[in-house]
């Protein structure tokens, strides 16, 4: 079995409201001096099998397809 995280975030440029908002939040809630707030996705997902190599690919796989939407969002694969 062969465990990652998949870590999903905007691309630098698109807006991110929700981030505004949780900025904002978190000022609101005295946390002074946050800024540049981003909020993004994690995944963690088992692959089943030993193949790193397949794992790896599969796990792209399923990000350029479902898990990110690639034109406005980057992903990074962390194999364990």
């Amino acid at each position: 079995m062969i465990k990652a995280r998949i870590v999903v975030t905007l691309k630098n440029g698109v807006l991110d409201p929700q981030g505004k908002a949780i900025e904002g939040a978190l000022g609101t809630l005295g946390f002074g001096g946050v800024g540049a707030v981003r909020q993004g996705k994690v995944f963690d997902v088992e692959v089943e099998g030993s193949d790193r190599a397949k794992a790896e690919a599969d796990l792209k796989a399923m990000c350029e397809q479902l898990l990110a939407n690639t034109v406005i969002e980057n992903y990074a694969i962390q194999i364990a």
